[in-house]
């Protein structure tokens, strides 16, 4: 009887492995199998797995020891004029800026996806979740980019990355502990290099963060605002 869970879990870590690049912990995984009925079907049980996967920090929740599955130490030497990250690395979304507006643009953007409203153009559109929807927990704000994004491997190594080109479902959106897959990315000068060959959005969320973030960025933004015009005022 106990050699079958043993047998479902191994496919189910295999799945994900093979579709998402997500390599859960032995520990995540034996918790995970402990709600489950043995009966489940693998389909189902791997949804579900990768529903709570994206909702979880990878830093307690991803296996660091998995070769080419983590940022390599040496990725922030900024001497190295450019290399190449070769993956497949996943990591998690932990801050993220429109290179393109204003400060003012960019609060009047998270307060815009508050109140469930995204922008289409120049034009305000309303937002609604529907039956079906994945986890991502976005409403991407498109218009927008290039954007700047702090992200975090499962070893809870940081890193910067630029988006190059257009990102599908990167956006001001793009909520707080969205997972993403990097390969074959260019590194330069310690800085990722993204675009849609290089970088696939996983989705998720993590509540708690995504809350903080929002929060602190409206203070940090409207904190920069009023030193530059304090700024402004003294040098006239």
């Amino acid at each position: 009887m106990s050699s079958q869970p043993s047998h479902l879990a191994t496919q189910l870590a295999t799945q994900l492995a093979n579709t998402k690049n997500l390599h859960p912990t032995q520990q995540w995984l034996a918790a995970f199998m402990s709600t489950q009925k043995p009966t489940t079907p693998l389909p189902a049980l791997t949804q579900t797995a990768l529903f709570r996967l994206l909702s979880s920090d990878i830093t307690t929740s991803l296996a660091s020891d998995v070769p080419n599955s983590i940022l390599p130490p040496d990725i922030h030497n900024v001497s190295v004029k450019e290399c190449r990250l070769q993956g497949p690395v996943v990591v998690q979304l932990l801050g993220i800026e429109d290179m393109s507006k204003s400060r003012w643009e960019q609060i009047e953007a998270i307060e815009a996806l508050e109140r469930g409203e995204g922008t289409k153009g120049r034009e305000i559109i309303r937002v609604t979740a529907t039956e079906g929807d994945d986890d991502s927990g976005a409403v991407v704000n498109k218009g927008g980019g290039p954007h700047k994004l702090s992200l975090q491997d499962a070893r809870g190594t940081g890193i910067y990355g630029i988006e190059l080109k257009d990102i599908k479902g990167v956006g001001l959106g793009t909520s707080i502990g969205c997972k993403m897959v990097l390969k074959n990315v260019v590194v330069a000068r310690g800085v990722l290099l993204m675009e849609p060959a290089n970088t696939t959005v996983l989705g998720g969320k993590i509540e708690v963060l995504h809350r903080a973030w929002k929060e602190n960025r409206k203070v940090e933004l409207k904190a920069a605002i009023e030193a530059s015009e304090r700024t402004a005022r003294s040098s006239t």
